[in-house]
C-alpha cells in the first residue's frame, strides 16, 4: 500500500477509535491542533485551486473531516463531563478567546453558530444548488460545440476526448458538492446541539457528583463547553468559507488571489474615488482625522501607482508585439504549414454561413457530425475530418466541396427557401424557381415558407437548405470514400481488430500480407459501397486465401463471396423475385480470353468495336430495370465480375455487379434480359 493510502486510512480510522476509546487530555490536545491545521490546509487549497477539478475529492475530504471532528467533539465531552480537564486546547479557547468572561464567551459562540448557519452555510448550500442544476442543463450545448470544433478541425479526437471528459467530470462533481454541502450544515447542527448538552450535563456532573454550587458548576462546565465549541467550531466554519470559495470560483482556470487582487485594486478610478471618499469622511466628519486621512492618501498613491504601470505595460507590449511582427517579417516563411491537404472540404459564401453559425440557430456542424457516423455505420470506416470554410470568393449562396484539395462538386442554395421536388405522382404543379437537385441532379423548384406546407400536402419532396448541403456532401464522400481510405486508416483499424482478436490479425498481417495490400483490397470492396464494418470476417476470408495469391482484385473476389449475406441483403431485400440482367456466356468467355497478365496486374485487350457494342446493350438492358423502377444489376459469373466491372464503370456509374457466388440460395432471381454483343 501507498503511504498517502495508510495516512488516509489511519485519519479514518482514528475517528472511529476515538467514539469508543476514551482519549487522554493530551493526545486531545494534539488532534485538536491536527484537525485546526487540516481545516486551513482546506482553506488554502481551495483558495489557490487553478479550477475546481483541481479538488474534485472535496466532497469526500468534506465526509472525513466532518466524521472526525464530530469524534473530536465526542472525546472532549467524555474529558469535560468525566475529569473536568479535556486539555490546554480546550481550556485555552474557552478563558483567552473567550476572553476568560462566562457572557463574553456564550456571546462569541452565538455569533459564530449564527454566522456560519445563515450566512456561510445557506449561501454555499445555494451556490452550489444553482451551480449544479446550471452545469448539467449546460451540458449538452457544450457537447455540441466540441463536436463542431472536432468538425471543423479545430481541436484533435484526443483533445475533444480529453474535453468530454472534463465536462463529464464538471457535471459529477458539482453534483456530489450540491450534498456533500449538507455535511456542513448538519455538523455546525451536531455542534450546537452537542455544546448545549454539554451544559447541561456539565451541571449535573457538578452539582451531583462533585457537590459544587449551581453558580460554580455553571462558571466551571459552561467555560470549558465554551472552549469545546469554539475549538470545533472554528474548523468547521473555516471549512465552511472553503466550500463558499470552491463554488464560487466557478470553471475558471485561474489564479484566485492573482485574480481577485488585479479585479478589486486594477482600476486606478476607482481607487481615486474611494480614496477621496475616506479622506473627506477624515476631514469633514468627527471620524479620526489621521486614520481616514492617512488611509484616503494611501489609496490615492496605489491607483497612482497602478496607472503607471499600467501605462508601462501597455508600452511594452506594444513594443514587443512590433518586434515579434518584424520579427516574422525577416524570418523565412514556414512552407510546412501550407503543404497539408484537407482531406474533405467544404467551402460556402458568405450567405450561408449562417446555416454553420450555432448562434445564429445553425446546425449544419450537427449534420456534418451525423454524417460521419452514419458512413461509419454503414460502411464501417471513419470519414476524416470534415473541413467547414467560408470562402468570399464564391458567391453569396454557392457552396463546393472538395476531395484532397481538388473541387469535385458544386452546389447553389436560395436562403429561406425550400427545394421541392416531384417524385413522379403530383398531379397539381406548385409554382417556384426551376433548379437541379444538386445530389442526384433532378429537376426540382425553389418555393418559399409560405408554400411549403401546400407543396408538401400535394405530395412533392420538400428539402431545407442545410439538408440539400448535408445530402450532397454524403453522396460525393461515398463516391470517393474508398480513395479516403488512407494506410493510417487501415493501421487503426487493424488495432482496434487486434484488441478484440489478435490471433487473426497476427496471422494475416505481416506474415501474408502487407498493410498497403490489405488497404487494397478494403479501397475495393468500398469503391463499390461494400461495408468493411465486419472486418474480422474480411481479414479471415484473406487468411484463407492469401496462401494461394496476392493478387488483391482477387482476394477482393474471394471476400465479397464471404460476404455474399451483407452483399444479397444490401441489394435483394424485400419479398417477391428480384429482377436482374444477366451476361451471355459467349460474352463471358470472350471476356475471359482478352484478359492479360503482367507484372502491374491484369488489363483488357477487348476490341473497342466490341466493347462499344457491349456497352450499348448493357445501356438497353438496364433501361428495361428503370422502367420497373428496379435496381440496374446485372449478374454475371464469378471469374468474370471483376473485369466486367472494370468495363463498365466508366459508362454506369450507379451500375452494379454481382457474381452468382455472391447471391444467398434463398433469394429468388428473374432475369428481364442478357447483354450480348
Amino acid at each position: 500500500m501507498k503511504k498517502a493510502d495508510i495516512g488516509v486510512a489511519l485519519y479514518v480510522l482514528a475517528a472511529f477509535v476515538m467514539m469508543i476509546v476514551p482519549v487522554p487530555s493530551v493526545l486531545l490536545d494534539v488532534l485538536l491542533a491536527l484537525n485546526i491545521a487540516v481545516a486551513f490546509t482546506v482553506l488554502f487549497g481551495c483558495m489557490f485551486a487553478k479550477e475546481v477539478l483541481s479538488m474534485s475529492f472535496y466532497p469526500t475530504i468534506l465526509l472525513f473531516t466532518t466524521i472526525f471532528r464530530v469524534a473530536l467533539n465526542m472525546s472532549s465531552t467524555k474529558l469535560i463531563l468525566s475529569t473536568g480537564s479535556p486539555g490546554n486546547v480546550v481550556e485555552t479557547f474557552g478563558n483567552f478567546v473567550g476572553g476568560g468572561d462566562l457572557v463574553i464567551g456564550v456571546i462569541v459562540f452565538i455569533i459564530m453558530i449564527i454566522v456560519q448557519f445563515t450566512v456561510i452555510n445557506k449561501g454555499s448550500e445555494r451556490v452550489a444548488e444553482v451551480t449544479a442544476r446550471f452545469t448539467l442543463d449546460a451540458m449538452p450545448g457544450k457537447q455540441m460545440a466540441i463536436d463542431a470544433d472536432l468538425n471543423t478541425g479545430a481541436i484533435t479526437d484526443k483533445e475533444a476526448k480529453e474535453r468530454r471528459d472534463k465536462i463529464q467530470d464538471e457535471a459529477s462533481f458539482f453534483g456530489s458538492m450540491d450534498g456533500a454541502v449538507k455535511f456542513v450544515k448538519g455538523d455546525a447542527t451536531a455542534g450546537l446541539i452537542i455544546t448545549a448538552v454539554n451544559i447541561v450535563g456539565g451541571l449535573a456532573m457538578g452539582m451531583l457528583r462533585q457537590n459544587l454550587e449551581f453558580a460554580d458548576a455553571l462558571d466551571k462546565y459552561t467555560i470549558l463547553t465554551i472552549g469545546d465549541g469554539l475549538v470545533s467550531q472554528i474548523p468547521s466554519l473555516l471549512i465552511s468559507l472553503s466550500t463558499g470559495i470552491l463554488v464560487t470560483k466557478g470553471s475558471k482556470n485561474a489564479d484566485f488571489g492573482t485574480v481577485l487582487v488585479s479585479q478589486l485594486f486594477g482600476v486606478p478610478k476607482v481607487l481615486y474615488f474611494v480614496g477621496s471618499t475616506i479622506a473627506f469622511l477624515g476631514i469633514f466628519t468627527p471620524l479620526s482625522t489621521p486614520i481616514f486621512l492617512g488611509l484616503g492618501l494611501a489609496f490615492v498613491l496605489t491607483g497612482r501607482n497602478i496607472s503607471k504601470t499600467i501605462k508601462t505595460e501597455s508600452v511594452e507590449a506594444q513594443v514587443e508585439e512590433e518586434e515579434e511582427a518584424a520579427e516574422e517579417i525577416r524570418r523565412p516563411e514556414n512552407v510546412t504549414s501550407l503543404l497539408q491537404v484537407d482531406p474533405i472540404e467544404l467551402e460556402f459564401g458568405y450567405g450561408i454561413i449562417p446555416l454553420a453559425d450555432v448562434s445564429q440557430g445553425g446546425d449544419l456542424l450537427d449534420r456534418v457530425v451525423m454524417i460521419r457516423r452514419q458512413i461509419a455505420l454503414e460502411l464501417g470506416t471513419v470519414v476524416p475530418i470534415i473541413r467547414l470554410r467560408d470562402n468570399i470568393q464564391l458567391n453569396p449562396n454557392q457552396y463546393i466541396i472538395k476531395i484532397k484539395g481538388i473541387q469535385i462538386s458544386e452546389g447553389e442554395i436560395l436562403f429561406d427557401h425550400y427545394l421541392a421536388m416531384n417524385p413522379g405522382y403530383v398531379e397539381e404543379e406548385v409554382t417556384g424557381i426551376p433548379t437541379v437537385e444538386p445530389s442526384f441532379h433532378l429537376p426540382a423548384i425553389w418555393i418559399t415558407e409560405g408554400q411549403r406546407e401546400r407543396a408538401e400536402s400535394l405530395g412533392y419532396t420538400v428539402v431545407d437548405p442545410p439538408s440539400i448541403i448535408a445530402t450532397h456532401l454524403t453522396e460525393i464522400i461515398r463516391q470517393h470514400i474508398s480513395e479516403l481510405l488512407t494506410r493510417q486508416d487501415v493501421q487503426t483499424l487493424v488495432d482496434n481488430l487486434k484488441e478484440s482478436n489478435p490471433s487473426i490479425v497476427e496471422e494475416l498481417i505481416p506474415k501474408l500480407l502487407g498493410l498497403g495490400e490489405v488497404q487494397k483490397v478494403l479501397q475495393n470492396l468500398l469503391k463499390e459501397e461494400i461495408s468493411i464494418r465486419d472486418l474480422l470476417t474480411v481479414f479471415e476470408s484473406l487468411a484463407d486465401h492469401a496462401t494461394a495469391t496476392r493478387d488483391t482484385d482477387l482476394l477482393t473476389e474471394y471476400v465479397r463471396q464471404t460476404l455474399k449475406r451483407a452483399i444479397s441483403n444490401k441489394y435483394f431485400t424485400g419479398n417477391g423475385t428480384v429482377s436482374v440482367v444477366t451476361l451471355d456466356p459467349k460474352l463471358e468467355q470472350e471476356i475471359m480470353g482478352s484478359v492479360k497478365q503482367s507484372e502491374q496486374g491484369a488489363y483488357i485487350t477487348l476490341d473497342p468495336e466490341r466493347t462499344k457494342a457491349m456497352i450499348e446493350s448493357v445501356r438497353k438492358e438496364t433501361e428495361k430495370l428503370d422502367s420497373l423502377g428496379k435496381n440496374p444489376i446485372i449478374l454475371t459469373s464469378p471469374i468474370v465480375r471483376m473485369y466486367f466491372k472494370r468495363l463498365t464503370e466508366d459508362y454506369f456509374k450507379d451500375l452494379v455487379v454481382i457474381s452468382y457466388n455472391e447471391v444467398e440460395a434463398d433469394v429468388e432471381l428473374q432475369s428481364v434480359g442478357m447483354v450480348t454483343a
